[in-house]
Formats: structure tokens, C-alpha cells, sequence
């Protein structure tokens, strides 16, 4: 037998999850055929049912858990609506305007296949989409009508010009310049953490979670926010293509990195840091969150 009893016990559980939250996902898929032209359901199907390590709904359904909530198909149905916003993102990433990316998780990117437009609408149309589906999976999980809205109210506030959308123009303005580490946070927190982030704190909010646990809740996804980015550039300085399923690589875009400015191994050190940051903050607000502490050590170490 390899591996601890720990491990197994967390591999059988993250399998577990990842199971519930595609079940899910098969959910949206099939109610959004009813309302998605079909001429653009293809290119959306393309970009959200894709693969990818769902880490932002595990995160969701996580933190509900870990804060007191059910978990239930109504959670795994909200924890849908972050890997839609994040589908999104992705299908307008790679578009030949923002990096022009021809590959993404081992795949031909959605404008590859579907054409510029139409993948430029999928991405759109996915958007009210999520907020639609995070209403309505609040709504069936417990939440009360003002619960159900401030939670897609925040989904979307991370989503805009001041958390994810911000962060997408700041690294595009970005390419070819040389970031200071504290700008290069800047730029992270804004494109990779919001999001992360929030998803955390909507599992928390859905669950009833008081304020010092989603304070707790939220320094902890924007520390894990920042590491996950960490070590996204370590793995694109030291990974393959075939391995990590993207091009082009952020040297070839011309980007800052962390790997740039600390070096492979700085760069591995900081994540920890990070982690460990994280983790305080739960420590702090008395949380146990066990499968939190093991997420967090799952984005450090993961291969891809």
C-alpha cells in the first residue's frame, strides 16, 4: 500500500467531490440547453465541461461545510456558478486579443474550434448564467431571498472591474514591463484571488458563517489565492506543455512572474509562506477546517 492513511483518506474524499460537483455541472449543462441558442452551446459545453481541477466550487461546497453548513446537491449546484464565471474567463483569455492561447487543458481552445465570435458570445453568455444558477441553488440550499442575492452580489462584485476583470487589464498592460513583487501581488489578487476568494466566502455565507469566521475565511482564500498563483508560475517555468496542457508559457507572453523575480525556489518558498499565512488566519478565528488545511497543502503541491 503507498501513501499515508491521511492521503488515501483525502484522495477517496477529493475524488468524492469532484464526482458531486461534475454531477452538478451535467445539471447546468442540461437546464442551460433549454435557454442557450443553440448555435453557441457547443463552444459553451467546450469551455466549462473541459475538465480542470475545479478548485474554486471544492473551495465553495469546502467552506459551507467546514463553517457549520449541509452539503447537499443545492451547495454543488452553487459551487457551479464560480466554475462558470472561471469558465468564462478562461474562453476570454485565450482569445487572440488577450493571449491568443491555442491550447488549453491538453485541448484546442473554444475560438479554435468554434471561431472568434461565437467563442467571444460563449464566454459572455455565461456570465448571467452563473448568477441565475447562484440565485436559484442559494435559494433551494436554505438561504433566504437577501442571503441568495448578497451571495451572487458578491460572486459578481469579484468577477468586475475591482477583482477579476481589473486584474485580467492590469496583466495586460503589464506584458513586456518588469513588476515589482508587491505590484505583481497587486495584479494576482485582483485576477486569481477575487474569485478564489469568494468562493470561499459565498460557501461561508451560505452556511450562515458570523463574521469573524468569513473574515477568517476570506484572508485565508486570498493568501491560498496568491499561492495558487505561485505556484501556477513555478509549474509553468519547470513544466511542459504536454504536461501542463497550455501554451504559450507567460515567458513567451512576456509576463512577470514570481519565478522571474525569486528564482524556482523562492518562488516555492513564498507559496509556503503564503499557505502559512493562510492557515493562521484560520487558526486565528479558532477554525478546525481540516479539509481547508488540506487544500491549501493540495494547491502547493500539486503536479499540473
Amino acid at each position: 500500500m503507498t501513501g499515508t492513511a491521511a492521503e488515501l483518506s483525502f484522495a477517496a474524499w477529493l475524488d468524492d467531490r469532484r464526482h458531486r460537483i461534475e454531477a452538478s455541472m451535467r445539471r447546468c449543462m442540461d437546464e442551460m440547453a433549454a435557454v442557450v441558442p443553440a448555435g453557441l452551446l457547443a463552444a459553451v459545453e467546450g469551455g466549462v465541461m473541459s475538465g480542470g481541477k475545479r478548485l474554486r466550487p471544492l473551495l465553495l461546497a469546502t467552506a459551507c461545510e467546514e463553517t457549520g453548513g449541509r452539503s447537499g446537491d443545492p451547495i454543488f449546484d452553487l459551487s457551479v456558478s464560480v466554475e462558470l464565471i472561471h469558465a468564462y474567463s478562461l474562453i476570454h483569455d485565450d482569445l487572440p486579443c488577450m493571449d491568443d492561447a491555442p491550447l488549453r487543458r491538453g485541448k484546442p481552445t473554444v475560438h479554435i474550434v468554434h471561431g472568434v465570435r461565437t467563442a467571444t458570445f460563449a464566454g459572455a453568455v455565461l456570465i448571467p448564467c452563473a448568477a441565475e444558477w447562484a440565485h436559484r441553488s442559494a435559494r433551494a440550499s436554505g438561504c433566504t431571498e437577501s442571503a441568495a442575492r448578497g451571495i451572487v452580489a458578491h460572486m459578481l462584485e469579484a468577477a468586475g472591474a475591482g477583482g477579476m476583470i481589473g486584474g485580467q487589464a492590469l496583466d495586460l498592460l503589464s506584458e513586456g514591463r518588469s513588476l515589482r513583487e508587491e505590484e505583481l501581488a497587486t495584479l494576482h489578487g485582483l485576477k486569481t484571488g477575487a474569485l478564489l476568494a469568494a468562493s470561499l466566502e459565498m460557501g461561508a455565507m451560505a452556511s450562515g458563517a458570523g463574521d469573524a469566521a468569513l473574515r477568517a475565511i476570506g484572508n485565508y482564500g486570498r493568501a491560498l489565492g496568491l499561492a495558487f498563483q505561485v505556484m501556477d508560475d513555478v509549474l509553468d517555468a519547470t513544466g511542459s506543455a504536454d504536461v501542463l496542457g497550455k501554451r504559450p508559457s507567460d515567458a513567451e507572453l512576456e509576463k512577470s512572474t514570481y519565478v522571474g523575480l525569486l528564482g524556482v525556489g523562492g518562488a516555492r518558498a513564498r507559496a509556503g509562506e503564503l499557505v502559512a499565512r493562510g492557515l493562521a488566519a484560520l487558526d486565528d478565528a479558532g477554525l478546525a477546517a481540516p479539509r481547508l488545511r488540506q487544500l491549501a497543502r493540495f494547491v502547493i503541491q500539486r503536479k499540473r
